[in-house]
């Protein structure tokens, strides 16, 4: 009975289905898999209307509600995309339709996720004592928002045609791969895979290969890094040592977190044929501030980049537009990650130190290899920012991190999670760098042998990375509620 009541909460007890979960891994995923590529092969639009039905399962397995919410939206922007497409070569009326997309889509943000902050701080200013509603946030809004008007925008500006089928415009808004977290997928990188796609075997295997990867990378490595995180986190007493422990675990624990949650994601795309393009490329190799955010969450900065920061002007405007933009940008990004002022303060974190490296010419020189630690070190900083839970804790923290206020400068705590997790801070630093992409390289010059051995590797760390899932491993997901 024992065994039969676990077995059970294994497989379906996960309220929601995310990639690193066993119901997605071992029900969802070979489920859509055996009906795509077997009664439904060879015609299209069966496998995507089955694609676009079997999104909205994945997203009303969690959120019962709130697909309408999305199916709102998707609705919604397959009209103005039509209304777009009328009124493109009239100025006038396209600014009037971009100006109804950008309202309709941010106003669904506004009231899911910061309506209630927004309330309950105007409460705080005011001394006031109105009530403030509590309003659940619809996971992964912030990413299906975008992509969402990401379609009325590329319409707008030629880059794609207007899609006449709002099946199809479902399906590019609501496709489960990409649907909670990202990447974002700009519409015209897609437009023409939608209808036109072709499906391989180089793809199909390689999009597993790439799911493995992002998965193990998220359960082995991430997952164990969240321990330590959290537990220097939590408010309790800390010593300098367990300060940056605690610090560089929650570093890790982001990259490797969302990193592979992409890769998985990246992967799944490839099993059916669609292309996504990469959101990461070794962040924490960069040697500015400038150069990070071109190789982390790629998709997010292009998307700020190509809808935000170009049309208002980018860099070629004067000194003083320039740096407003780049207000204008970093303080939407703080925003777009959470109703919180941490958020905000760690956008204009950002915006700070873009703003420096501009004025001194960084962001347009080759610099040298010395910079990645204090370009590391600002964005350890950064996350410490990003993770504490107010303004407040974030200086009590870093304060820690240079002895002010701490527990010592070592203590039991610190030992303990470095004795029993050194080997993951290490995986965790090699990882971060182009190791696996030449492991991945080498594998080719060394033929069936080395390709065989480079698969089994994966399925190894695959394995592993199930058991650990299988025993009610700690599972938690940053990017989730973005």
């Amino acid at each position: 009975y024992t065994i039969e009541v676990r077995i059970l909460y294994v497989f379906l007890g996960e309220i929601t289905m995310l990639f690193s979960s066993t119901v997605f891994l071992f029900v969802f995923l070979p489920l859509v898999l055996f009906f795509y590529y077997l009664p439904l092969r060879g015609r299209r639009n069966a496998q995507n209307v089955f694609l676009l039905i079997a999104s909205l399962g994945f997203y009303a397995w969690g959120e019962p509600w709130f697909v309408l919410v999305m199916i709102g939206s998707i609705l919604a922007n397959y009209l103005l995309g039509l209304w777009m497409a009328r009124a493109r070569e009239r100025t006038a009326a396209r600014r009037l339709v971009t100006a109804a997309a950008v309202c309709f889509n941010l106003a669904i943000l506004f009231l899911f996720k910061y309506l209630t902050f927004t309330l309950s701080s105007l409460r705080a200013a005011l001394g006031a004592s109105f009530p403030v509603p509590e309003i659940a946030l619809p996971i992964g809004i912030s990413f299906f928002t975008f992509q969402a008007l990401s379609y009325v925008l590329d319409i707008a500006r030629g880059r794609a045609p207007v899609q006449k089928n709002p099946l199809w415009v479902g399906l590019y808004i609501s496709f489960f791969p990409q649907l909670i977290a990202g990447p974002i997928v700009k519409y015209e990188t897609v437009a023409a895979e939608i209808t036109g796609r072709r499906e391989s075997w180089a793809d199909f295997s390689g999009g597993m290969c790439r799911f493995a990867a992002g998965f193990a990378k998220k359960v082995l490595l991430a997952n164990t890094l969240a321990l330590v995180a959290d537990k220097a986190f939590d408010g309790g007493a800390l010593s300098a040592g367990m300060a940056w422990l605690g610090s560089l675990a929650y570093t890790f624990q982001i990259f490797f977190d969302f990193s592979g949650y992409s890769d998985m994601a990246i992967g799944l795309g490839r099993m059916f044929g669609f292309h996504f393009q990469e959101n990461f490329n070794y962040p924490y190799l960069s040697r500015s501030i400038t150069e990070f955010w071109r190789r982390w969450h790629i998709s997010l900065s292009t998307w700020f980049r190509d809808y935000v920061y170009i049309p208002l002007g980018g860099s070629r405007v004067s000194d003083p537009r320039h740096y407003g933009n780049l207000f204008a940008v970093w303080l939407l990004t703080g925003i777009w990650h959470g109703a919180n002022w941490t958020f905000i303060a760690w956008g204009l974190y950002y915006f700070v130190l873009l703003a420096l490296e501009k004025s001194m010419g960084w962001d347009k020189r080759r610099l040298s290899g010395w910079r990645i630690l204090p370009t590391f070190l600002l964005v350890n900083f950064g996350w410490v920012l990003f993770r504490a839970a107010s303004i407040r804790a974030a200086g009590t923290f870093l304060a820690a991190m240079l002895g002010i206020g701490a527990d010592g400068v070592w203590n039991a705590a610190a030992t303990a999670a470095l004795r029993d997790n050194r080997v993951i801070f290490a995986c965790a630093a090699l990882f971060s760098t182009p190791i696996a992409r030449w492991l991945g390289g080498r594998r080719e010059t060394q033929g069936a042998a080395g390709a065989a051995l480079y698969t089994a590797g994966l399925l190894a760390a695959a394995v592993i990375a199930f058991t650990y899932l299988a025993k009610g491993a700690y599972n938690p997901f940053i990017y989730f509620n973005f």
